[in-house]
């Protein structure tokens, strides 16, 4: 929809004009997953889709949301903010507005609020936190609580959004899909350290080589607890390995690190887990510097690789990721593929040829709906910029 579009569309929802409007980008990892809440580093870029939020003042000391893309619609009195039940979509903004209040923020106004997004639910390209990112700027403005700092300020929004997620989505998430969302930009990724928040703007160069997304159509789902799960696992290990090694997340330990401590962790499936994490820790570092020395190939050959670690110990890719990505490393033109984002569903990420995109989308189509008798959808991702206000 136009930016034009979205203002007649607030006002027919409200019989008012929008007084300011607002863009968050989706994200997509090209490497280091299931890091971020292991103190590790993540390399994640802004896409040029996401959320847009228009609002403007009320009378009636009420929050209400409404939202192009979903049928239900809430009104909140400023009195009573909570998370709502039934897994209600308002809660991701909800918890920013009440998180921003908490931090010394003041909510003084009811507010109309209207959401239209572009990301496909449940791919995996962070929808919920484009949509927290969205409201934390926002409503930081409105509530008088900006940081004149823009590298902070933008950092303070992605905190705002994580921590949206723990208490009102009720998701353990690391800090990754919030960050690129706020700190984003334009054909550049992010080396994040998401223990320190130190980061670092890396251009993404690919001459003649498109980053594709492909949707499994297979939705993600990270409150079933599978994700929670993973968390609770690290955790294990960590402490097992602290008995002889003490250390504070799975990321500080170096792979000849880890040939030291691996046998101290008893848990099988933790073990597994702390596997993935150190080993995708170095591929994160070696492709990033892949990636700056113009060593594209092996950029993609560390992202085949992260896959297939993730599929085999940290069990979080599922058969239609699996039938995805497999498919992506039989066609000539592919320098590597990988699921994105949680897992459970979702999302890969493909790097590809110009020449050699036609052919993968044909033949990845076919293979996949062989398989799974599901359709994917394919994306030619742009970077783009993080949050911004509009209007």
């Amino acid at each position: 929809m136009t930016t034009n579009e979205l203002e007649l569309a607030f006002e027919q929802a409200y019989g008012c004009k929008a007084e300011k409007m607002y863009f968050a980008p989706g994200r997509v990892n090209l490497i280091g997953e299931h890091t971020d809440y292991n103190g590790g580093c993540v390399f994640p870029c802004a896409l040029s889709f996401g959320a847009w939020l228009l609002i403007a003042k009320n009378e009636d000391k009420e929050l209400r949301f409404r939202s192009l893309n979903m049928p239900q619609t809430y009104e909140i009195p400023l009195d009573a903010i909570k998370p709502q039940p039934d897994r209600a979509w308002c809660n991701y903004a909800l918890g920013c507005i009440d998180i921003i209040a908490r931090r010394g923020g003041k909510l003084t106004s009811g507010y109309n609020l209207l959401y239209y997004g572009n990301v496909p639910a449940g791919a995996g390209l962070s929808s919920s936190a484009a949509m927290e990112v969205v409201t934390a700027r926002a409503f930081t403005e409105e509530m008088n609580y900006v940081l004149h700092d823009d590298k902070a300020y933008r950092t303070e929004l992605a905190k705002i959004g994580q921590a949206c997620e723990h208490e009102y989505a009720g998701v353990m998430c690391g800090i990754m899909d919030q960050f690129a969302s706020a700190q984003g930009k334009k054909d550049h990724a992010i080396y994040l350290n998401c223990d320190t928040l130190e980061f670092e703007h890396v251009p993404v160069k690919l001459e003649g080589i498109k980053v594709v997304i492909t949707n499994t159509h297979s939705p993600h789902h990270l409150d079933s607890g599978a994700y929670n799960d993973r968390v609770r696992q690290c955790h294990t290990a960590v402490e097992q390995i602290s008995k002889v090694h003490p250390i504070k997340f799975l990321a500080e330990l170096t792979p000849d690190d880890w040939k030291e401590v691996e046998g101290s962790i008893t848990d099988p499936i933790a073990k597994k887990r702390a596997r993935h994490v150190v080993g995708e820790v170095a591929r994160t570092a070696e492709a990033v510097e892949a990636l700056k020395q113009g060593k594209i190939e092996r950029f993609g050959e560390l992202m085949t690789a992260s896959h297939v670690s993730l599929r085999d110990d940290y069990e979080v890719t599922g058969p239609e990721l699996d039938a995805l990505a497999e498919a992506a490393w039989q066609v000539t033109g592919v320098l590597g593929s990988r699921m994105t984002g949680g897992g459970f569903g979702g999302c890969t990420v493909s790097l590809v040829r110009d020449e050699a995109i036609d052919q993968f989308k044909a033949f990845v189509g076919a293979e996949y709906e062989k398989k799974t008798g599901l359709k994917a959808d394919f994306y030619v991702a742009e970077i783009g910029d993080g949050v911004m206000r509009l209007l």
